[in-house]
């Protein structure tokens, strides 16, 4: 019997109001909205032309590109229909950095589900069901459980079960708790979760400067930070994100140290190539190279004190005069 093998992440159907979402870009109207597919929960929803930015709109082409992933505000759901309205422009910092992190987790967490239901032939949404989502509730997260996972996946996993039905010696129905996996389910899935979760997933860091002084130059620098994002992939996305101008840094997030260092690299390359077509500038400051969580923390802080501190020094710069008025001065 074939199985399903494609799930929403997580138990609730549907999002709740004002939280973040992932999102990838199926196709745009070129009127009014683009239609997107929410990565978690595995349906459609809507980002309206108006919820795209808070400042005026000189190109939705710059805003909305079919492909793309980024992070969602949900201001509406309608459960009947099935249909999820999207802001785009309601999107703090500090709600893209937690949505991304929290899709990453996720993410790595439903590519070892899907292993496992496809492998061991078993309905993805069941092993949900009975692993996956009271993980979930129990630890925060099924990652955190995971990670628990590798080093004593009895505490773990011995404690869910599921009921089934089976008819007694008098021909009745009766139900029966079993453990929620069969033993060579429950190999297969420690097996997976060891290969891949010991392998931590890794932080890839970029410091760069980038300048240009053209015409239309914070435009020209937009479009240079979508080429270095473009050069990521689905298992290695790469972000781009502005500290304190001239000052950029680049992340990626992924299990394979080499090759996100690699990504990170050709982002760099492609984000260069761009800049300067423009003639305008980017110096490499630091590297691609992994970063534990509090050396980036530490490391951004202090670009950006450096930020304060020159614009806390700055001169203030006289007007510069005119060829009129030096002429009056000689």
């Amino acid at each position: 019997m074939a199985q399903n093998w494609d799930c929403r992440m997580y138990e609730e159907k549907f999002p709740e109001i004002d939280t973040t979402v992932m999102i990838k870009i199926k196709s745009i109207n070129s009127d009014t909205c683009a239609y997107v597919w929410l990565l978690e929960y595995n349906m459609e929803g809507m980002l309206s032309f108006r919820e795209l930015s808070q400042r005026r709109i000189r190109s939705v082409a710059s805003l909305v590109r079919v492909g793309r992933v980024e992070p969602v505000k949900v201001i509406d759901v309608d459960p009947r229909k099935g249909f999820v309205n999207l802001s785009k422009k309601r999107v703090s910092e500090e709600d893209r950095k937690a949505c991304e992190d929290k899709y990453n987790k996720s993410k790595h967490v439903h590519s070892i589900m899907q292993y496992v239901a496809e492998t061991e032939n078993v309905d993805l949404e069941d092993l949900y069901i009975h692993v996956g989502w009271p993980l979930y509730k129990k630890y925060g997260h099924a990652f955190e459980a995971f990670k628990l996972i590798v080093n004593d996946p009895d505490s773990v996993l011995n404690p869910l079960t599921r009921e089934v039905e089976e008819i007694n010696v008098d021909g009745e129905k009766v139900s029966k708790v079993v453990p929620a996996l069969t033993d060579k389910v429950k190999d297969t899935l420690v097996k997976i979760i060891r290969k891949r979760i010991t392998s931590q997933v890794l932080k890839i860091r970029a410091d760069i400067d980038m300048t240009c002084f053209e015409f239309d130059g914070v435009l020209h620098i937009k479009e240079a930070m979508r080429k270095a994002e473009a050069a990521g992939t689905d298992e290695c996305p790469v972000k781009i994100r502005l500290i304190g101008a001239p000052k950029y840094v680049l992340y990626a997030q992924t299990v394979d140290k080499a090759k996100g260092i690699e990504i990170v690299s050709n982002a760099i390359v492609a984000c260069t190539k761009e800049i300067e077509r423009h003639k305008g500038k980017l110096v490499v400051r630091e590297t691609p190279r992994e970063v534990r969580e509090q050396e980036d923390k530490l490391s951004t802080e202090e670009i950006r004190r450096w930020g304060r501190a020159l614009l806390g020094c700055s001169p203030v710069l006289p007007k510069p005069i005119s060829k009129k008025m030096e002429g009056m001065v000689h």
